[in-house]
């Protein structure tokens, strides 16, 4: 692979870049939280090791004219600025390590489109055990006692890492896998991914019937809008969701089960019109091993709930999970693009690229009442130990968030780690406050308990 290669954006990849907007960055953060210290110079050299085993993430925007039919990344042999960067210790370093998280995108001309910042010495006052809410412009504030707490190490040897993510560029799990790369290169120890739990092969079923997709979903209800833009932040731990073995539905089911009802009892509270919604749900089929292929590689499917699912009592809930469950194998079972066949001709080099920029933010505003109602974003059991070593240790928790513009205003992200559901919550200030997000983590917690019934 030489500096001069080429290779044209994809079809996401396009469709991200033409609906950029400076107020609302699209980053996805990865914060993992280790309880042990690294060293500056040896993180650095395993990084660094880790983009050249992995060199399709160093790539950067190529320039191109005004007529050009795509736009392309080009390779680099090498990063063109440091990625690794360890913040200045204090009170609010790691509160601000979030906010620029949220508010600086690593730019795309630059190789490669990510950077990794180290957060040294984050005690319970700043780490896992607080339920951190930040924003933008300025940073925001508040604090919750995060319950159900394990007695893990807490001290001030504690280390945060924080990926920032340009996600016109790259997803999460791909920047993840490469994280594993560096965390075996830097311990010595095995970071292999574990195996897949294994079920059943079945039979897709037909999806029980829903609301057209061209029934205008609901719209996340508006809270206490924020007057500077951006997006606002949340992140919390809770238990992983009781299942009895052999239920005929997954965690991601019971996660999925929880975020309509926790929209729906929103909407209620704030007099919104009953509406069905639709869940946006990405599906990740790539292998977790150094194979995977790096950048955005999730393809995308819509859950769709009626109003009459969303006024349930807990005698339903089984019959509830096993519905969803069905919805989401069906989904899942079928092959479509990654965005759907209209992006596909979309983004066909038919035509100069800025005419399709300029086509494809005109449809993106018109076709904004039809967006789905929010994001659910369930990364799963985290398939990698990310093992440092003695000294740093193995991660105990792992966060990730994705970009929360308007129309949706409000993404849900999930991740597991040593028995542990990680929670995110993101969210437009031009939706939603922080207090707003706060009462979001409570509904959510209610509902995900509520789901932990016998089939």
């Amino acid at each position: 692979m030489t500096p001069s290669t080429r290779i044209p954006f994809p079809v996401v990849d396009e469709v991200s870049r033409h609906c950029l907007q400076e107020e609302e960055p699209e980053t996805v953060h990865i914060e993992v939280h280790l309880p042990g210290r690294l060293d500056q110079s040896r993180l650095r050299k395993a990084f660094l090791e880790a983009l050249h085993r992995h060199p399709r993430i160093l790539m950067r925007e190529a320039p191109g004219g005004r007529y050009r039919r795509r736009y392309e990344w080009e390779l680099t042999a090498e990063p063109d600025v440091e990625v690794v960067t360890f913040a200045a210790p204090g009170r609010n370093a790691l509160r601000d390590a979030r906010t620029r998280a949220l508010v600086e995108a690593p730019p795309l001309s630059l190789s490669p489109p990510v950077r990794l910042e180290v957060v040294e010495g984050a005690g319970p006052a700043e780490g896992s055990e607080a339920t951190d809410i930040v924003g933008l412009h300025p940073p925001l504030e508040g604090r919750g006692e995060l319950r159900d707490q394990p007695p893990l190490s807490r001290t001030r040897n504690t280390t945060v890492l924080f990926l920032t993510i340009n996600h016109t560029a790259l997803d999460g799990p791909a920047c993840l896998r490469i994280l594993a790369t560096a965390a075996e290169i830097y311990g010595g120890k095995d970071n292999s991914p574990a195996p897949a739990p294994t079920r059943a092969p079945e039979t897709p079923q037909r999806t029980p019937d829903t609301a057209s997709n061209w029934t205008r979903p609901a719209r996340v209800a508006p809270g206490t809008p924020e007057p500077s833009p951006g997006n606002g932040l949340l992140v919390t731990e809770l238990p992983l969701p009781h299942r009895p073995k052999g239920s005929p539905y997954t965690v991601n089911d019971q996660l999925m089960v929880t975020t309509a009802l926790t929209i729906a009892h929103w909407n209620r509270e704030h007099g919104a019109h009953p509406r069905p919604l639709r869940i946006t749900m990405p599906v990740d089929d790539r292998p977790r091993d150094t194979t995977m292929p790096i950048g955005n590689g999730t393809r995308l499917v819509e859950v769709p709930f009626s109003p009459d699912e969303l006024t349930h009592t807990r005698a339903d809930m089984p019959e509830f999970l096993r519905r969803t469950a069905q919805r989401t194998r069906a989904l899942k079972s079928l092959t479509r693009p990654q965005l759907g066949h209209g992006a596909s001709l979309l983004t066909a080099p038919i035509t100069p690229v800025t005419w399709r920029a300029a086509l494809t933010r005109g449809l993106r505003r018109a076709a904004a009442p039809w967006t789905s109602t929010t994001l659910l974003s369930n990364i799963g059991r985290v398939p990698y130990p990310l093992d440092f070593g003695e000294e740093a240790g193995r991660a105990h928790a792992v966060w990730f968030s994705a970009p929360a513009r308007m129309p949706r205003g409000l993404t849900v992200t999930t991740a597991s780690t040593a028995g542990r559901l990680h929670l995110a919550l993101r969210w437009s200030r031009a939706l939603l406050s922080h207090g707003d997000g706060t009462h979001l983590r409570d509904l959510f917690e209610h509902y995900l308990h509520s789901t932990e019934v016998a089939p």
